[in-house]
């Protein structure tokens, strides 16, 4: 049997206190907020399959956040698993902040606050049980909150699957059924969760070898966008920024150090070039992601030496 909590029934003035509450009654309390002048119409329809509550969330831009203040009143334990149909959800929760696109799913720890932001209309399937009935460990599951998974592993590839066709499903599963698929549920959950945090783990020096790899060539491929961040970085590759920094640590370096230093090296190449044409000092500033042309000439001069024009006037002078 499906519960159905709409706005539609009331009036615009009357939609933003009565979502507060479906929001917080469906899962856990939080304060939402919603970001238009004049709400529209916003649905949950929420169905059992034994523990798990499978409810399909339809509604308008808002944000919403669980406090401490609010963890420390209810003190519910629970977790909450978000497939995203329609629209991206930006997610924040350990240390960590995520956008989670359509067919990506995340996941909410409620004994610990976390935000989210949706700044477009959106439709999602959110699947709430008992933190219980995870059955992992605290810092496994702390690793991967706030994490967009989606289909470009394995197991979260199955996994996505299985939550979508258990929500496009879920009012039509014998009661005789139900606990044993929530529990196999659970069970795909954990060992994804498991598999994560095994492989990232910082006693495994050949996992930090590997991953530290896959996180150079993805910069290196990136280095010309002047909007490349930390945090892009850290969440393409599904880990906290705390993990990423500690990746480079093994380097003796930050990571933002690294970036900046690759870029260097290769407006130093460009700026050596010799031939008729060679490009301007802006042009390769720009090219290799620097957006300030002062702060690229002077660290340009701290590693070099030299300012860029100097060094590019000292290259053509020595090939004459």
């Amino acid at each position: 049997m499906s519960v159905v909590l709409s706005t539609a029934p009331l009036s615009a003035s009357d939609r933003a206190d009565f979502w507060q509450d479906a929001v917080s009654r469906t899962f856990v309390p939080m304060d939402v907020d919603l970001h238009e002048n004049e709400p529209a119409t916003a649905t949950i329809v929420s169905r059992r399959v034994g523990f798990l509550q499978v409810s399909t969330v339809t509604a308008g831009p808002q944000t919403a956040a669980r406090t401490s203040r609010m963890i420390a009143r209810d003190g519910k334990e629970a977790v909450t698993l978000t497939l995203m149909h329609r629209g991206t959800a930006e997610r924040s929760q350990d240390g960590r902040d995520a956008v989670v696109n359509p067919g990506q799913f995340s996941m909410s720890d409620s004994r610990r606050p976390f935000g989210k932001s949706l700044r477009q209309a959106f439709s999602l399937t959110a699947f709430h049980f008992p933190r219980s009935a995870l059955g992992v460990s605290d810092p496994e599951l702390r690793a991967v909150t706030a994490t967009p998974f989606g289909q470009d592993e394995p197991l979260s590839a199955l996994l996505a699957g299985h939550l979508k066709r258990l929500g496009g499903s879920a009012e039509s599963v014998a009661p005789a059924q139900a606990d044993r698929l929530a529990a196999v549920t659970c069970e795909l959950l954990a060992c994804m969760i498991q598999e994560r945090h095994g492989r990232l783990a910082p006693q495994e020096p050949a996992a930090i070898e590997a991953m530290l790899l896959r996180v150079k060539e993805y910069i290196v491929r990136r280095l010309a966008d002047p909007d490349l961040s930390l945090v892009e970085i850290a969440s393409a590759h599904q880990v906290s920024l705390r993990y990423l920094h500690k990746l480079f640590e093994t380097e003796g370096v930050t990571a933002a150090r690294w970036i900046q230093q690759q870029r260097l090296e290769r407006c130093r190449k460009e700026l050596a070039r010799t031939m008729s044409g060679a490009p301007t000092v802006a042009v390769v500033a720009h090219s290799w992601g620097f957006a300030c042309a002062s702060h690229f000439s002077r660290v340009f001069r701290l590693a070099y030496g030299l300012s860029p024009r100097e060094y590019q006037a000292a290259a053509r002078k020595g090939s004459k």
